[in-house]
C-alpha cells in the first residue's frame, strides 16, 4: 500500500501503467468533445433543413435546436450516478470501453437522422454513452498517480475539452465547406470505436493505492459524507455555475457570430472560433492544472482561487467580446476564453482530492448530475428562447446578445463561490484517505 506521504511526495505514477492510460482517456475524452461540439458547428445547416423558411415549426426552431443539447445533457446526467455507482464496484475500464462504444454508434447515427426526432433520440444515447466515461475516467487518473500532481495530471485530461470542442468546431466547418453537415457525425464513428475496442485491453488501477485509502462497498451514508465537506459542496456549486455560463455560450456562438454579427462565411466562422477555443482553452487549461499545483505549497487553497481568479479575471472579457467590433472582438473572445478554461483541472482536482476512493466515483457521478441539471442542460434552451421572444419584424433574428448576458452573469457567480471554497481546502484534503460516514467527525 502506497502511503499518504509517499504519495504526496513521489514524482513518478503511482501505477505502472499510468502514462499509456492517461493517454488513451486522453483520446477518448478528445473525441468525446468533438461529438459534442460538432453540432453546435453545423446547428444552423441542421435546423435549415429540419425547419425551414415558411415551415409550420420554423417559429420555434431555436428552442427545438436547443432542446438536442438538454436531451443528451439531461440523459447524461441522470444516468452518470448510475454508472459511478457500478465505477465504485465493478471493472471500470469495461465501463469505459462500453459507453465509448455506446456513444460512437449515437453520433454515427445522429449523421443518419433525416428529422429532427431521429436527431432527437440520437442525441440521448450519445449522453448515456458518455455518463458511462464521464464520472469513471477521473477516479482511473485520480488511483495512478498522486494527490501532488494531479492538478496537472487532470488539466493534461481535460485539455481535451477546448482541443476537443474546437475540433468539433474545426471538422464542422470543414465539412460544411465540402460536403452535408450528415458527414461530420458520421466522420467520428471509426476513430471511436477504434478507442472504445482499445478500453477493454487495460487492465484497472488499485483503488485508493495513490491515497494511501482501504478501498470497501460504500454504504448511503458514506455518500451522505459528500454534503458535509465543504470543498465538495462549493467546487460543484462552482463547476455548475460556470457550466450554465459556458454551455449556453457555447452551443449558440459559431450561430451568433454568423447571423447576429455579420460573419456570414459559417465554415470560416467555424475555423476562426475553433482555433481561439484550442489556443486559448488548451494554453489555459494546462497553465491552471501546472499553477494550482505550484501554489499549492504556499496557498492551501490554490486551486479554488485560481479557479475563482479566473472567473473575475475573465468575466469582463466576456461583456467587452459582445460588443467591440469583429475583428476585435476576437481578441476579447480570446481572452474571456483563456481566463474561463483556467479552472478546469483545478476545479476537478479538489474533488479527486477530497473524496476517499471509495466513493470517488459516485463523487465526481453527482457533480455531473448537478453541473448539468443545473447547468448547460437550462441555459441553451434558454438562450434560443429569449432570441425567439425577442424577434420583431424590425428585427427578425432576435437579440442574442441579451441572451449571452442573462446566461454569462453566472460567470461572477461561479467565481465567488470558488473564491469561498479556498478557505476549507487544506482540512478536507487532510481528511479524505480516511472520511467516510464511521470517521466523518474525525
Amino acid at each position: 500500500m502506497t502511503s499518504t506521504a509517499d504519495s504526496e511526495g513521489g514524482d513518478q505514477p503511482a501505477y505502472q501503467g499510468g502514462v499509456a492510460a492517461l493517454t488513451l482517456l486522453l483520446l477518448i475524452n478528445l473525441f468525446n468533445y468533438i461529438d459534442r461540439y460538432v453540432l453546435a458547428a453545423v446547428e444552423p445547416l441542421i435546423r435549415a433543413e429540419f425547419f425551414p423558411k415558411g415551415s409550420p415549426d420554423e417559429a420555434s426552431a431555436g428552442f427545438r435546436m436547443g432542446l438536442l443539447a438538454t436531451a443528451f445533457l439531461v440523459s447524461y446526467m441522470l444516468t452518470a450516478p448510475v454508472f459511478g455507482w457500478l465505477a465504485d464496484r465493478w471493472h471500470r475500464w469495461a465501463i469505459v470501453g462500453i459507453g465509448v462504444l455506446v456513444w460512437s454508434f449515437a453520433s454515427g447515427g445522429s449523421g443518419l437522422a433525416k428529422v429532427w426526432v431521429v436527431m432527437l433520440a440520437m442525441r440521448i444515447f450519445v449522453g448515456i454513452g458518455e455518463a458511462a466515461y464521464g464520472p469513471t475516467a477521473p477516479t482511473l487518473i485520480s488511483d495512478m498517480f498522486p494527490v501532488r500532481r494531479r492538478g496537472a495530471v487532470l488539466a493534461w485530461f481535460y485539455a481535451a475539452i477546448p482541443v476537443g470542442s474546437a475540433l468539433g468546431y474545426l471538422l464542422g466547418g470543414l465539412v460544411a465547406g465540402s460536403l452535408t453537415w450528415h458527414w461530420a457525425f458520421l466522420l467520428t464513428l471509426p476513430p471511436g470505436l477504434a478507442l472504445g475496442v482499445s478500453c477493454f485491453l487495460m487492465k484497472d488501477p488499485p483503488r485508493g493505492a495513490a491515497d494511501g485509502a482501504v478501498h470497501r462497498h460504500a454504504s448511503l451514508s458514506d455518500y451522505l459524507v459528500l454534503a458535509r465537506t465543504p470543498s465538495y459542496v462549493l467546487s460543484v456549486a462552482g463547476m455548475t455555475a460556470f457550466t450554465f455560463a459556458i454551455g449556453g455560450i457555447s452551443f449558440w456562438m459559431p450561430t451568433y457570430l454568423h447571423e447576429h454579427r455579420g460573419q456570414e462565411n459559417l465554415p470560416h466562422v467555424n475555423m476562426i472560433f475553433g482555433g481561439i477555443t484550442v489556443v486559448a482553452g488548451l494554453t489555459a487549461t494546462l497553465f491552471g492544472g501546472w499553477l494550482g499545483d505550484k501554489l499549492r505549497s504556499r496557498l492551501s487553497g490554490s486551486y479554488f482561487l485560481v479557479s475563482g481568479g479566473g472567473m473575475l479575471v475573465g468575466f469582463p472579457f466576456f461583456i467587452a467580446s459582445l460588443y467591440a467590433p469583429l475583428p476585435l472582438g476576437y481578441v476579447f473572445i480570446f481572452m474571456a476564453i483563456f481566463f474561463l478554461f483556467l479552472s478546469t483541472g483545478p476545479s476537478n482536482a479538489i474533488l479527486a482530492n477530497v473524496t476517499h476512493p471509495s466513493i470517488r466515483a459516485t463523487g465526481f457521478a453527482l457533480s455531473i448530475f448537478f453541473i448539468h441539471a443545473l447547468g448547460d442542460a437550462v441555459s441553451p434552451p434558454i438562450i434560443g428562447l429569449i432570441t425567439d421572444a425577442t424577434k420583431t419584424p424590425q428585427d427578425p433574428k432576435g437579440n442574442m446578445t441579451l441572451g449571452f448576458l442573462v446566461v454569462g452573469a453566472m460567470i461572477l457567480l461561479s467565481g465567488a463561490l470558488w473564491m469561498w471554497g479556498s478557505a476549507f481546502l487544506a482540512r478536507d484534503i487532510e481528511l479524505a484517505p480516511t472520511r467516510l460516514a464511521n470517521k466523518a467527525r474525525s
